[in-house]
């Protein structure tokens, strides 16, 4: 009796959808419909329901004929440990570097055509520009922007150079698109990017782009800092290696 009612209860559909992710979790680089298929034992068209089910709900991206899981399988994950944003387990490691330079180390994803910072370590140093977790900046004229724009695809970058947003901040902001393009593209093969004093006059940020195993750049890491502080020199010389050794350890605690 006791076995009819947990068969009775029991949702198989849920359980082949649940076993759908965790075939797209061990596949970082993606997978197509037809690899789905023949590992989970589907027929096309119900892996294709499957994939485009989680796909729709946010749970896995399309890219081409590539399924991948997304990064909104974060959320369960932090809701599992507590409650607590995975950025906090990376406090640590910001505020290493935070307090190497006695400057802010920030966290930031992409948002449309801005970045959102998801996690900040105040330095010492006042600024005027007010961060908070939440804080909305654009894109173009910011370092974190630079390096997850130049993570995008081809197509979604040109997109954004054609269709932003773009204003003179100051004087030193880049407003022609295809100058901004050209710093964008060097931030890719540089695997950093420095914006000095575009959002703001006396306000330098290095950043870095945190990227997952199937190479995508999902969230960057910086350190901002008042122009009197460190020249440009000073930041690729003294905070880069810094930052990228953070880097480092943030895509180990998180991907690896």
């Amino acid at each position: 009796m006791e076995e009819e009612s947990i068969s009775r209860d029991h949702v198989g559909s849920l359980e082949r959808g649940l076993a759908v992710m965790e075939i797209l979790a061990r596949h970082p680089g993606g997978m197509t419909l037809t690899e789905m298929a023949e590992e989970a034992d589907l027929t096309r068209a119900g892996a294709r329901r499957f994939l485009l089910t989680l796909v729709a709900t946010g749970y896995a991206t399309q890219s081409g004929r590539l399924f991948s899981l997304s990064p909104r399988l974060l959320t369960v994950a932090r809701t599992w440990l507590g409650g607590a944003s995975l950025w906090t387990f990376a406090a640590p490691i910001m505020r290493e570097v935070a307090g190497k330079f006695d400057e802010a180390c920030n966290a930031a994803v992409l948002s449309g055509e801005d970045v959102v910072y998801v996690a900040r370590i105040p330095g010492r140093r006042i600024l005027s520009v007010a961060l908070d977790v939440g804080t909305r900046l654009p894109a173009y004229c910011t370092s974190m922007g630079r390096v997850l724009l130049s993570g995008l695809p081809a197509d979604d970058l040109k997109a954004f150079l054609a269709q932003a947003t773009i204003e003179r901040r100051t004087p030193k902001t880049i407003t022609n698109r295809a100058a901004l393009g050209k710093a964008i593209d060097k931030a890719r093969p540089d695997g950093f990017a420095i914006v000095d004093e575009e959002l703001e006059l006396g306000l330098r940020s290095i950043a870095v782009p945190i990227v997952d195993r199937a190479g995508r750049t999902v969230a960057a890491i910086n350190v901002s800092t008042q122009s009197a502080r460190f020249s440009v020199e000073a930041m690729e010389r003294d905070i880069l290696p810094v930052l990228r050794q953070a880097k480092q350890r943030v895509e180990e605690f998180f991907f690896v």
